[in-house]
């Protein structure tokens, strides 16, 4: 029986799973402050790229998002992850596998870095891993990473990490400026890239 068979709240998915430097897991009640701490730092950073990131948020509002992710997580429509520095447990970043179609078994890497943490290559080790996750224990047929044709530091991720640029959508969308947007669009393949 394939994944595809099985409804997918009935997988048994790994909570957590780890890289060179990384622990990667999945979101837990009171994850909410650390996250907190994250995105107050790397606001700047996030605001022209991310809808949730127009404003601070407060210490109830991170909480309560990371509630609703753990929820998530647990009935497998979105697969948030943590990235934690394994020797201080420090949170890096956030990533994780959305636009999930349990199917035809396709999920879209999302991510972001704190600011203190961008340059080290973590971003990378982090797509890396969670690929290989994707593809060992989710049975994974196409995994994409879709960004903004401005956000050139999203971009450098997805061609580092070995996707291929598949199309680039004109217009598709409204950008965060308000402004139409063009979404590149990488991809790794089974049979091809994996």
């Amino acid at each position: 029986m394939s994944l595809a068979d099985v409804n997918p709240v009935l997988l048994n998915i790994p909570e957590e799973f780890e890289s060179a430097r990384l622990l990667i897991r999945s979101p837990l009640w009171g994850d909410g402050p650390m996250v907190n701490e994250a995105v107050k730092e790397t606001l700047e950073e996030l605001r022209p790229w991310m809808p949730w990131a127009q404003s601070v948020p407060s210490l109830e509002a991170s909480e309560e998002d990371i509630r609703r992710a753990r929820l998530r997580f647990l009935e497998r429509s979105d697969l948030r992850l943590l990235l934690l520095d394994k020797h201080t447990g420090r949170l890096v970043g956030c990533s994780g596998l959305h636009r999930i179609d349990w199917v035809s078994r396709r999920f879209e890497i999302g991510y972001w870095l704190r600011t203190s943490c961008t340059g080290m290559g973590y971003m990378t080790e982090a797509v890396d891993a969670i690929e290989q996750f994707a593809i060992r224990e989710l049975e994974a047929n196409r995994i994409e990473i879709r960004c903004d044709s401005r956000n050139l530091r999203s971009a450098k991720v997805a061609e580092r990490s070995g996707y291929t640029l598949e199309a680039t959508l004109r217009y598709d969308s409204i950008a965060i400026d308000g402004t139409l947007r063009n979404t590149m669009i990488f991809a790794k393949v089974r049979g091809a890239e994996f």
